[in-house]
């Protein structure tokens, strides 16, 4: 059994935050069902879906990623009728789930305030760009927004270049992951309470949470950081250095390390009591960094991580994406996993990071196709009749 066995949740979202969040309740057991717009479905359908590098059948690596573990019906929120099958849903459900740009909710009537009068156990979970509260609240925001107003940006890169986002949609994922963590609060409060309550998750709030102890850091000195690369602005060395066939990081944050390092490479214009200790290497940090890119660029990467291993120095290759998706120790711990496309493809993609001692099951089923849930959700959830589903079908509500 899956520790979110008997959750339902009402997923409304679209894109990557919202599906993300989604996606990581449901590998979590959440009886997630994913309610689309009739016809055009979630607008992720339509990413990489005609791709034939990166899609299935139609179906984009978004989509095939996002969805998985998940039910799809088709709903017309916007009709009287399609409004009033949601509202039978809400009462038999735990969560709803969304994205949308701020006011939607309420604009749609499926806000906090009207479905807690349909449900008093109901959790509703909305992330947006900046919140539903504050000046910006109405602005439209995607991943590379929050990023540069997070902050984040401005610390990413080499010294004195352009500012560079993170490699991954780091703001989309930052407000996904904070999105489950508040739901996930929520259903824990409501064991307690008996009533369900709002989540407000803004993405922005998600990446300054992110910046932690470094703003607390400009906090108490008043100091603006500046990007640093690869460096660290405390530990030397802390930075990556090319070899022959790529580039390692060494991380050395203890004067224990420093000494370890200079035992295995032997270099005496480094080794002086001076570097012994942070200060000292923080004053030769130039130095330092110069003199070990030039001895690591003198061997191969599996070379120098297996010395620096033997030797108790914190390093790691750094990997390419195909090298990270087949490191045995990823592989070990399931992290690359096999979900099937609704034609029978196989398709690999990354698995579940949260691993549990008891409630846990390493399964995925498929993506759904548009709307293959729908009747069967009318049928067992509220009883509609196959005449009942023919009509609504009829009238484009379904």
């Amino acid at each position: 059994m899956k520790a979110l066995h008997g959750i339902r949740i009402l997923d409304l979202t679209h894109m990557l935050s919202g599906p993300y969040a989604g996606m990581m309740l449901a590998d979590m057991g959440a009886d997630t069902i994913k309610v689309e717009p009739p016809k055009t479905g979630e607008g992720t359908r339509k990413l990489l879906a005609t791709d034939p590098a990166n899609s299935v059948d139609g179906m984009g690596a978004y989509f095939l990623t996002l969805n998985r573990n998940k039910k799809s019906i088709t709903l017309n929120l916007k009709s009287e009728r399609g409004l009033a099958l949601f509202y039978e849903l809400v009462a038999h459900s735990d969560v709803v789930l969304s994205n949308f740009s701020a006011g939607v909710v309420k604009k749609l009537k499926i806000d906090y305030d009207v479905l807690s009068a349909i449900n008093p156990r109901i959790i509703t979970c909305c992330i947006t760009g900046f919140g539903e509260t504050g000046p910006d609240k109405d602005r439209v925001a995607f991943d590379m927004v929050a990023q540069a107003m997070g902050g984040g940006m401005s610390i990413t890169g080499l010294p004195n270049s352009t500012p560079v986002r993170s490699g991954i949609p780091i703001g989309d994922l930052g407000g996904g992951m904070m999105a489950v963590i508040g739901v996930l609060a929520a259903l824990v409060a409501r064991q307690q309470t008996g009533r369900g309550q709002h989540v407000d998750i803004s993405m922005l709030d998600a990446q300054i949470s992110l910046l932690n102890y470094m703003a607390t850091m400009y906090f108490l000195s008043g100091e603006v950081p500046q990007p640093l690369g690869n460096a660290h602005f405390v530990h030397v060395p802390y930075n990556s250095f090319p070899v022959q066939d790529g580039y390692i990081i060494v991380a050395v944050i203890t004067d224990e390390f420093w000494a370890n390092l200079m035992q295995l490479l032997q270099l005496p214009e480094l080794d002086t009591e001076e570097n012994r200790t942070q200060p000292g290497r923080w004053r030769n940090q130039d130095l330092i960094n110069q003199r070990l890119s030039e001895v690591f660029m003198t061997n191969t990467q599996s070379y120098w991580i297996e010395r620096l291993t033997e030797v108790r120095v914190p390093c790691a290759p750094v990997y390419t994406m195909a090298q990270a998706v087949a490191n045995p120790q990823v592989l070990a711990r399931q992290m690359i996993v096999e979900v099937t496309h609704p034609n029978g493809t196989p398709v690999k993609m990354t698995g579940n990071p949260i691993k549990l001692s008891d409630t846990y099951e390493d399964t995925y089923s498929s993506p759904p196709l548009l709307g293959q849930h729908t009747d069967c959700v009318l049928q067992e959830l509220l009883h509609k009749s196959e005449a009942e589903i023919a009509q609504l079908r009829a009238e484009g509500v379904i």
